[in-house]
């Protein structure tokens, strides 16, 4: 035990205080490489996004049918030699798609569908691959981090569904009388790719700050605005599912007028489908397969969806954030022009460019209604000094 002090004593010989604790402890072994998961995440995110316009191109070059067989490892081999390509080649001729509209097709007509469809799986491989290495470096580096392993997996093993729905996609097109896949499992396949395509999203915007930051702008979130822009982004997943609808029926070429189709509100026949030998389907059955309806719904969604929008948008625009109201602007710019290019698509009987563009409209839409939903709930604080309140 320390002996009484004297006054007199110098204060030089007084015991140092105890250093005070650095700030920042909340990161301290939970940091991982949030900026290089980014990053990894960033790279998935846009093969996805490459995936779906190819998937789109594909479909629209009637080539998704050109593979007949689903083989996740050997597949990615394409035919080498003439023998090769006649083998495959006859697989196809044996399907209802070239018995019924490609009987004039040669082997190499054949080659460039088959490019096509090949390419659109090769990507996916890819995508899997990156996500599986990436995975794995960063679990064995011990690099992810807290909370974060389960979110990885996540979008892991919806890429694996990703590619079992796609083959069942396929095989409706395969094994049947159809010359096309199903329109509702094309609607499941589009779906879940955007599903993949939002996590990722969500996840890159999460890691572009840290936990502490993360945490200290949830403090100022606009939950009315983040509940609002949370519907609207199921709404607009809705709106792509019945999108989805329309081209796996070809409804975009039936309908080439606007604002009426083809002279009337509500087509006459809306609820009249025949299956290949012309028996007429249950009134139901319109609801996915039926040119009229799937125009119908899409084009009805499309207006209450930017209708909603504009809610929405009318209550961003007043956000005490100069960031949150610049997102909401986006949205607002972008809903109108992805409905102009519907309905340019429609009078234009969906051609090739303009479809597509329509497709990667959807996709920016998505991103921007992402990004707005991030901002509501973690905004970022400006500075009048600055001019960024």
């Amino acid at each position: 035990m320390a002996g009484k002090r004297s006054i007199f004593e110098e204060v030089a010989a007084q015991p140092q205080k105890q250093a005070l604790p650095a700030g920042g402890m909340i990161e301290q072994g939970a940091r991982g490489a949030r900026p290089a998961i980014r990053i990894w995440l960033a790279l998935l995110f846009l093969m996805v996004a490459a995936m779906i316009i190819i998937g789109g191109l594909t479909r629209l070059t009637g080539s998704g049918l050109s593979i007949t067989e689903w083989r996740p490892l050997t597949g990615a081999i394409p035919p080498m030699n003439a023998a090769d390509w006649a083998a495959e080649f006859t697989k196809y001729q044996q399907i209802a798609q070239f018995q019924l509209t490609n009987a004039t097709m040669t082997v190499e007509e054949f080659k460039l569908i088959y490019w096509w469809e090949w390419g659109h799986r090769q990507l996916g491989r890819a995508v899997g691959l990156i996500w599986a290495l990436g995975f794995v470096y960063f679990l064995i580096r011990r690099q992810i981090p807290a909370g974060w392993t389960g979110r990885l997996l996540l979008v892991g093993g919806l890429g694996g569904l990703q590619g079992a729905i796609g083959w069942w996609m396929v095989y409706s097109g395969v094994d049947s009388l159809r010359i096309s896949v199903a329109p509702y499992r094309l609607a499941t396949h589009l779906g879940l790719a955007f599903i993949i395509l939002g996590f990722l999203g969500w996840y890159v915007l999460l890691l572009s700050r840290s936990e502490a930051q993360l945490m200290t702008a949830r403090r100022g979130r606009e939950a009315k605005l983040f509940s609002m822009s949370t519907g609207l982004m199921h709404f607009a997943f809705l709106q792509i599912l019945l999108g989805a609808l329309v081209a796996g029926t070809d409804a975009g070429t039936a309908f080439p007028t606007w604002p009426l189709m083809n002279g009337s509100f509500i087509p006459s026949d809306i609820f009249y489908v025949t299956d290949l030998d012309g028996n007429v389907l249950p009134a139901w059955h319109a609801f996915f397969e039926g040119q009229g309806m799937t125009q119908f719904m899409h084009r009805m969604a499309g207006y209450l969806l930017i209708s909603f929008g504009l809610v929405v948008w009318l209550r961003g625009r007043k956000s005490v954030y100069r960031e949150t109201r610049q997102a909401f602007h986006a949205v607002m710019i972008m809903l109108v022009l992805q409905m102009l290019l519907g309905i340019y698509s429609a009078l234009t009987l969906a051609q090739l460019h303009v479809a597509i563009t329509h497709q990667l409209g959807a996709i920016l839409l998505w991103v921007l209604i992402l990004r707005a939903r991030y901002l509501s709930q973690y905004p970022i604080a400006g500075s009048i000094r600055k001019g960024t309140a």
